[in-house]
C-alpha cells in the first residue's frame, strides 16, 4: 500500500518524527500535525486514507476531533486509528466508541507499526472495493 496518504497527529515531537520517518521510508505520503486545530487546517488541503492520532492531545482531544471528522462529509470516510501510552483499561473502547476504526498501544516497535498501518489500509481498500 505504499503511496497511500497518512496524517499523523501527536504533540510528542519525538514520537511524531519517528513515526513520520518510518512511514515515509515505507513509501507513504505523510503529513503531520501537533494538535487537533493544526490537523483540521492540514485536512483542508490534504485528504489522507488514514489518520494516526494520539489520544491525549492538547486542546481538543482526539476523541472530540474524531467525532468532528466523522460528522463532516469531507472527512467521514477517512480511517482514524488512535494510539496511546495510556494504561487506563477503557482507553481503547472510548476511542472505538468515538469513531476510531482501530487502536494501537504505545510504545510500539517499528515492524509492528508498519504491519498495523498496512493492515488498516488493506481494510480501507476492502471496504471501498466494488462488490462483485
Amino acid at each position: 500500500m505504499a503511496g497511500e496518504s497518512i496524517l499523523i497527529v501527536d504533540d510528542n515531537l519525538r514520537y511524531l518524527t519517528l513515526v513520520r520517518v518510518l512511514l515515509t521510508a515505507e513509501g507513504y505520503g505523510v503529513r503531520t500535525a501537533v494538535d487537533a486545530e493544526e490537523a483540521l487546517e492540514v485536512l483542508k488541503a490534504f485528504h489522507p486514507r488514514l489518520i494516526l492520532m494520539d489520544i491525549q492531545l492538547p486542546g481538543m482531544d482526539d476523541l472530540e476531533l474524531t467525532r468532528v471528522l466523522k460528522t463532516n462529509t469531507d472527512t467521514r470516510e477517512m480511517t482514524v486509528v488512535a494510539f496511546s501510552g495510556s494504561a487506563i483499561p477503557k482507553t481503547e473502547q472510548n476511542a472505538l466508541d468515538a469513531g476510531c476504526e482501530g487502536y494501537i498501544a504505545k510504545p510500539i516497535d517499528a515492524r509492528r507499526l508498519i504491519r498495523l498501518v498496512a493492515k488498516q489500509l488493506q481494510r480501507v481498500e476492502q471496504k471501498n472495493a466494488p462488490s462483485p
